[in-house]
């Protein structure tokens, strides 16, 4: 019988400790897909977050580092630098990369370090407990905005593929999302050609996935994912933002 779907080999066999309907697992099997595809197995070294993938470090099957929150970009830099042939990422979501962590990835951009980024955007914090984070949509409830986020009060949600895609050192920034399978199948090509950039000595490379959080949005995973498709969407549409090897 013809084997017609198998686990990439770029991740252990640790069972995920992500609740039930989160995008994390698929967004790992993707990079994990990419980057065995590309022929990087045993060429390559991940950064790890703080927050709800912070044990990635036990999935990937390749060698991890674990960054303090935020600042996965500044590490990746002193790996990329030191191991110049060898392939890098970051695995980072949105309490880490677009709050604590804008710092790093901004400069990193202007740096224009070769580097992928893997960015996940569920507009919220999970790890700590639901509270709102940049990127936490106006009029979206959670524990520190129990009556909406205000817009007045907090600011407009934060687009990090627009900000960082008008930096001249990002070389590609492209928003996907894990919705349907559709999207998901866009989502793997758009990480595959993050790593062939960085590889081919382009920087900085970042895709940007939009992912559901059903344990803090209080919703089942179905419906999250049609709240994602409803209402994150809308606001971070989908696409590319910055392709110079298009261009």
């Amino acid at each position: 019988m013809a084997v017609v779907f198998e686990k990439t080999k770029m991740l252990t066999d640790a069972v995920f400790h992500y609740c039930p309907g989160c995008n994390h697992g698929i967004a790992h099997r993707l990079v994990g897909e990419a980057i065995e595809e590309l022929g990087l197995s045993d060429n390559v070294i991940g950064v790890a977050p703080v927050g709800c993938s912070v044990f990635a470090y036990n999935y990937f099957n390749c060698d991890m580092y674990e960054a303090a929150h935020g600042r996965a970009p500044a590490v990746a830099t002193g790996i990329k630098r030191v191991h110049t042939d060898t392939c890098v990422f970051t695995y980072q979501g949105d309490g880490d990369l677009a709050s604590i962590g804008t710092n790093e990835i901004v400069h990193a951009a202007h740096r224009g370090e070769k580097l992928t980024v893997i960015f996940i955007n569920n507009a919220i914090y999970g790890m700590t407990g639901g509270q709102m984070a940049p990127t936490t949509l106006v009029g979206q409830k959670t524990t520190t905005s129990p009556y909406g986020r205000s817009e007045e009060w907090s600011g407009a949600p934060i687009k990090v593929c627009e900000m960082l895609s008008q930096i001249p050192g990002t070389y590609y920034a492209e928003r996907v999302a894990l919705n349907s399978t559709a999207n998901i199948i866009k989502a793997k090509k758009a990480i595959t050609k993050a790593f062939k950039y960085q590889m081919e000595g382009h920087g900085l490379n970042i895709v940007e996935v939009l992912s559901t959080c059903p344990t803090n949005w209080g919703m089942s995973p179905v419906e999250a994912l049609k709240w994602l498709e409803d209402n994150m969407i809308p606001y971070y549409p989908l696409g590319v933002y910055k392709d110079k090897g298009a261009e």
